[in-house]
């Protein structure tokens, strides 16, 4: 049996197991968990290889590592797989038993707690890079150390026994919310999105896409931003996303007149902002309402206006762009390619309807899959092969590995940090460095989220940062919902901040451009993302909290906001804006997106200003430059 097989058939288990757990029979944490990650660490180890040499195609970017051919690499590979079955299956047999002898683990215990912190840690290590592996190694030193630490950084310290009991033998370590989340439903959604994309679920959003904006100045790069707001929210990976729809919209965009790296830049913004989109943010809308207690329901009914405006910004930034280089609207295409494939939009109004019910995620992600594998079949043109169903089912497997294993390492960060007491400390630590003072806090939250989320999946740095990060704002007076989300907009938002953008790197690797030229231009053209977030920190409006009043104020004058910021990073508007104009709008977007209004009026002064003044000539695409 091939490499491809095996894979194939654990693949294949892996549905079985997290359907049956989400539609038939659940099982409890300390058995979906660990059978979870056995099977991913399974198709880790043994499709590794087959992982990284396909990354350019499936979407699934790591950070690269070389990968020592023949026996001794399979060798290792096979220990590995065999070791966390044990450790899994340990616990499986084992789990109530676990109950009576809690505070006095055996030696076994502690043999396969031992294994399965070495698996994790490798595992990490092949699917996610060195990153997460060296801040889990700084956690666990942490936990050894604490007594030689000075100042807030000390704590009693603890064993090697007292740490695998914490991170093997609870739920508080490796199997905690982290790795529930991945076990519970971020599988199935991604279940859920391989099965429309073997349908040509990708080429219905494109279709669907261009069909809105494809009759406007800069059609199809408006198209790359809609179609990958889409399959964004559902994708959980901003560098995934960037490359499965990538390839065909940034060929459509250059063609019809973008530079390569602006081209590469719209396609790794708009993908990054797929995390931010609801009703899933790739998931973590169900990880930020697990973490926070906060219904479901809630928030992703409060991420809508942020995300609005974060993808009204970019629009708008291409349309003043298009306007700018003199590109004029293109075909939108027929109807029948979307009519073709219309169907396939059903299984997401399923589970739409049963989140909005108050149903699980996990039994809105099983009806999802039912559903999906159901509708492919009514028409000849989304009908899928057995092959096609046995690729949806690897893709499924394999592009759920990074999670989980990226998940397993968070929780050791947050097992060392519920242990230690960190969380705390590092909240004290950010209010004292803050002088006590919400804007220096948030400033160094923001910063610290981007450099802790550079690397990693948007779901690992949010688990990190909603621990270490999200108490302290909380302190300082943040409602719980604005914090968490202001921690996950920024560790999203890494994925466009240079110097570790992934997703623009993939975006650039496809355009053709040079690569850190591609992520400053990305980054500009998500600028909203970096406002937004503090706006809706001082105005909860945007959040939909408040009066009917102070909402409608908030979005007019945020709406008005990003306009201002998009053309001061285009440098066009009416037409060519100079440095003084630039500087001006950059201002405006600020007081605009603020609440108060005095702000809003000076802003709306401000761009009213600049909105009156220049010729609207387009420029040449020479005179614009790359």
């Amino acid at each position: 049996m091939g490499s491809r097989h095996l894979v194939l058939a654990l693949s294949a288990a892996a549905a079985a197991f997290h359907l049956w757990s989400a539609g038939v029979a659940p099982f409890t944490a300390l058995v979906q968990r660990p059978v979870h990650l056995a099977l991913m660490a399974g198709i880790g180890f043994l499709g590794a290889k087959a992982v990284q040499s396909e990354a350019s195609e499936d979407g699934d970017v790591r950070p690269p590592h070389r990968v020592r051919p023949g026996w001794a690499q399979a060798a290792v590979s096979w220990l590995l797989l065999v070791l966390m079955a044990g450790a899994a299956m340990h616990l499986v047999l084992g789990h109530e038993t676990l109950v009576q002898r809690t505070g006095s683990p055996t030696a076994w215990d502690l043999t396969w707690g031992a294994v399965t912190l070495v698996v994790v840690l490798e595992l990490t290590r092949r699917t996610v890079g060195w990153g997460l592996v060296v801040i889990c190694v700084g956690a666990i030193a942490y936990a050894f150390l604490g007594p030689r630490l000075p100042g807030l950084l000390a704590h009693r310290g603890y064993g090697p026994v007292r740490l695998l009991e914490q991170l093997y033998l609870s739920t508080e370590g490796i199997w905690g919310v982290p790795l529930g989340v991945s076990a519970d439903f971020v599988y199935l959604f991604i279940l859920f999105g391989a099965v429309l994309d073997v349908a040509g679920g990708g080429a219905l959003f494109i279709a669907l896409a261009n069909r809105i904006a494809g009759r406007t100045r800069g059609g199809p790069a408006k198209t790359a931003a809609v179609a990958s707001g889409l399959m964004g929210s559902l994708s959980g990976s901003a560098v995934a996303n960037t490359v499965t729809t990538g390839a065909f919209t940034i060929p459509l965009m250059k063609r019809a007149g973008f530079t390569p790296r602006w081209a590469g830049a719209v396609e790794a913004a708009s993908s990054t902002g797929g995390q931010l989109m609801p009703p899933v943010m790739g998931a973590g809308a169900f990880i930020l309402a697990t973490w926070t207690n906060i219904p479901y329901v809630r928030v992703a009914v409060a991420a809508v206006v942020p995300a609005l405006l974060y993808y009204s910004a970019l629009l708008v930034a291409i349309h003043l762009r298009a306007g700018r280089m003199g590109i004029e609207p293109v075909d939108p295409g027929t109807r029948e390619e979307v009519a073709s494939r219309i169907h396939l939009l059903l299984p997401l109004a399923v589970i739409v309807v049963y989140l909005a019910m108050g149903r699980s995620p996990m039994r809105a992600a099983f009806w999802g899959v039912v559903s999906a594998a159901a509708v492919t079949f009514l028409r000849a043109s989304t009908r899928p092969s057995r092959t096609d169903f046995e690729d949806a089912v690897l893709a499924a497997g394999r592009g759920t590995v990074q999670v989980a294993a990226a998940c397993a390492a968070a929780g050791i960060v947050v097992g060392v940090a519920s242990l230690t007491g960190i969380g705390l400390r590092m909240s004290e630590l950010i209010i004292t460095l803050a002088g006590g003072n919400l804007f220096p806090a948030l400033l160094l939250t923001a910063l610290g989220s981007i450099v802790l989320g550079m690397g990693l999946p948007t779901t690992a740095a949010y688990v990190v940062l909603a621990a270490l990060g999200a108490p302290a704002l909380v302190e300082l007076g943040v409602p719980l919902l604005a914090a968490h989300l202001f921690i996950f907009y920024f560790g999203a938002l890494s994925n466009v901040t240079p110097p570790v953008s992934l997703a623009a790197f993939a975006a650039a690797g496809i355009a053709g451009s040079p690569p850190m030229r591609t992520a400053v231009t990305g980054m500009g053209l998500a600028a909203a993302g970096f406002l937004v977030p503090f706006a809706f920190v001082y105005g909860p409006g945007l959040l939909l909290i408040g009066s009917a009043a102070t909402i409608a104020v908030a979005i007019l004058t945020g709406l008005a906001g990003v306009v201002a910021l998009a053309a001061a990073v285009v440098g066009w508007l009416r037409g060519p804006l100079g440095p003084v104009d630039r500087a001006l709008l950059a201002a405006a977007a600020v007081a605009l997106v603020f609440p108060g209004i005095w702000t809003g009026g000076a802003g709306l002064v401000a761009l009213l200003w600049a909105a009156r003044r220049g010729d609207t000539r387009a420029e040449p695409a020479s005179a614009v430059g790359g």
